[in-house]
């Protein structure tokens, strides 16, 4: 019956405009009706990481959930951690419409949205009122497009999300909003992490364990660029790395929609992200926790993201083609997975393939 929604939920929302698509899956979660049975909770799969207890490893990514209108809804479906945002500290409308286009043959979108989204007093008042619930809800910062210093943005987004976010998502990888990855660049990036965990330092100082935050990058990054990220990470001791963000690539893509401009998502993104994920964990050692993210629709693209690297992964796109009951259906095919070779905690098979990923040329 479940599986049955699934396919009638993902036919009625592919033939519609996909931003209205959106506004009504965001819509149907508010109602409270049960749209998934989660799994039962399994010790296999559950993470310790950062500080934070994840029950499972599987996440949705920052752009569904932008305003933190449904974390609580999210983590119903089975997510072990949902991730809200990006948020700016102004509300702005985004690019102008269209600009969102699905490559339904490709499993794929592309998006050049642009940080649409309410602001961060509007998203902070529903993580406020939400907080008793617990859970794992991260909070995705961005800049807005038109900002004087938008290393201001990030920390006025630490300052005002510390308190109420799980953990902090430092969004420099979105490439919708001109000239944002160029806080990728060594010099930049350095300024812009020193001043982050100053920020978050401040902000968290005699409340106890400091909010963790974690640093998402793009998948479009040369060998160099992944190395002088790394050693930035590193040194200015950074929680963690989300690998990756939507790519400009249209690599094999093939539907006609492939030529518009804006972030790819979705199955074509896999391989590449897997890549650069593996090059990072080799870049960054075995103790820092990587999220990985791009292409992950199965159990088996969340397994072998894992195998390349990541502790935890997260999806989006993948629930677009699958419906809500994609997460469920993933959590349960991994336990099982590990259940039929007698492995007790999915941190085995972590970094099973790395070398194999990593030997890979990016493009």
């Amino acid at each position: 019956m479940k599986r049955f929604i699934d396919l009638a939920s993902r036919s009625l929302l592919t033939s519609l405009d996909p931003e209205r698509a959106h506004a009504l899956s965001i819509a149907a979660l508010k109602t409270g009706v049960p749209l998934s049975c989660p799994p039962p909770a399994s010790q296999r799969l559950s993470r310790t990481l950062a500080g934070l207890h994840f029950p499972n490893p599987l996440g949705m990514a920052a752009g569904f959930d932008k305003n933190a209108e449904v974390p609580d809804a999210l983590l119903r479906l089975g997510f072990g951690f949902a991730e809200c945002g990006t948020v700016t500290p102004r509300p702005q409308e985004g690019n102008p419409r269209p600009r969102v286009f699905r490559l339904i043959e490709e499993r794929a979108v592309i998006n050049r949205l642009g940080f649409n989204n309410e602001g961060h007093q509007s998203a902070y008042s529903r993580l406020l009122a939400r907080a008793p619930h617990g859970g794992i809800v991260g909070v995705n910062i961005g800049a807005n497009r038109d900002s004087a210093d938008r290393i201001a943005d990030y920390e006025e987004g630490v300052r005002v999300f510390s308190t109420v976010a799980s953990y902090l998502a430092v969004n420099i990888s979105s490439p919708n909003t001109a000239g944002l990855r160029a806080l990728q660049e060594r010099q930049a990036l350095g300024e812009l992490l020193s001043r982050v965990m100053a920020a978050r330092d401040r902000q968290n100082r005699g409340l106890g364990a400091p909010t963790p935050v974690f640093l998402k990058i793009a998948p479009d990054l040369s060998e160099a660029a992944l190395a002088d990220i790394a050693a930035e990470v590193l040194d200015k001791r950074v929680d963690g790395l989300i690998v990756s963000n939507t790519t400009l690539s249209r690599r094999g893509v093939r539907d006609p929609a492939g030529g518009e401009p804006g972030g790819l998502s979705g199955a074509p993104l896999f391989a590449r992200s897997t890549r650069v994920l593996a090059r990072m964990r080799r870049l960054i050692g075995p103790w820092l926790p990587i999220i990985g993210v791009g292409g992950v629709d199965s159990a088996e693209t969340a397994l072998e993201k894992i195998r390349a690297g990541a502790d935890l992964v997260q999806l989006y796109t993948g629930m677009i083609y699958e419906g809500p009951g994609l997460a469920a259906r993933i959590l349960r095919e991994m336990d099982a997975y590990l259940e039929s070779r007698g492995v007790t905690s999915i941190a085995e098979i972590r970094d099973s393939r790395v070398e194999a990923w990593a030997a890979q040329p990016l493009d």
